[in-house]
């Protein structure tokens, strides 16, 4: 079987004998791909340490037969992010993002644009003035978009009514259950449904529609807002709590 080349993030690393380990890699060529390192855990070998967690790395490796793990001959860093290493906050916000891309993805089903977003969000994060939270969550609302999850915005996500153009007031809610924002009228029936302002509904969509919006100086309420309804959102699709999500502020 010929071998393939991808470029990859390393997502996960778990030991399997003495001497390899297996590499759990978000690709832009393929998506997730799980592969067996022989010899990866030696100080000396073709990987050296490419197979570091969040780091970026040219990969080759030889796919196997439906069941079997893909075997990884060779991975060469191509960048790491330095910065999250002096950043808590923004180390966390790094092992969120690739628990979402190891636990919430399938194999081989490719999403480049994706892959750039986790790269980019990656070289944000940690660094002056950025945002920690704001930048995760156009992360998140990216890959909902991706996956075609993306939370309804603009209508209410119970009766497809459009919204008030002055969210504040029309007494707007976020529910995970129904898949985005709810109407006044329409959030009795929603049990799991939590408020939203008006800054955080505007910050929310600006988020999901604008690559730059992360920027914006955004109230810190709003931050905290957004980071509840993303978080029980992505909760709720995955059908469990993130290991990470506690660790992340607002």
């Amino acid at each position: 079987m010929p071998a393939e080349k991808a470029l990859a993030l390393v997502v996960r690393t778990t030991d399997w004998s003495e001497s390899s380990r297996i590499a759990t890699v978000w690709t832009r060529e393929f998506g997730r791909v799980r592969a067996l390192a022989k010899g990866g855990r030696r100080l000396k070998s073709n990987f050296e340490s490419a197979l570091d967690l969040l780091t970026v790395c040219n990969i080759v490796l030889l796919r196997k037969s439906s069941g079997s793990l893909d075997l990884l001959t060779e991975a060469q860093v191509v960048e790491r992010f330095p910065r999250l290493r002096t950043d808590l906050a923004a180390l966390y916000a790094g092992y969120y993002l690739a628990e979402l891309l190891a636990d919430w993805t399938t194999d081989y089903d490719p999403h480049a644009a994706l892959f750039d977003e986790a790269r980019a969000t990656l070289r944000d994060l940690g660094q002056p003035p950025t945002a920690t939270a704001l930048r995760l969550a156009r992360f998140e609302l990216v890959m909902l978009r991706e996956f075609g999850y993306s939370p309804t915005l603009v209508a209410c996500a119970a009766c497809g009514e459009p919204l008030p153009t002055t969210a504040g007031s029309g007494g707007l809610a976020f529910s995970a259950a129904a898949g985005g924002v709810v109407c006044l009228k329409c959030q009795a029936t929603q049990r799991d449904r939590r408020p939203l302002s008006a800054e955080a509904w505007q910050a929310l969509r600006a988020l999901g529609e604008e690559d730059e919006a992360w920027r914006r100086d955004w109230p810190a309420s709003a931050r905290t807002e957004i980071r509840r309804a993303l978080g029980e959102y992505v909760t709720y699709l995955m059908g469990r709590q993130p290991r990470l999500l506690p660790y992340l502020g607002s």
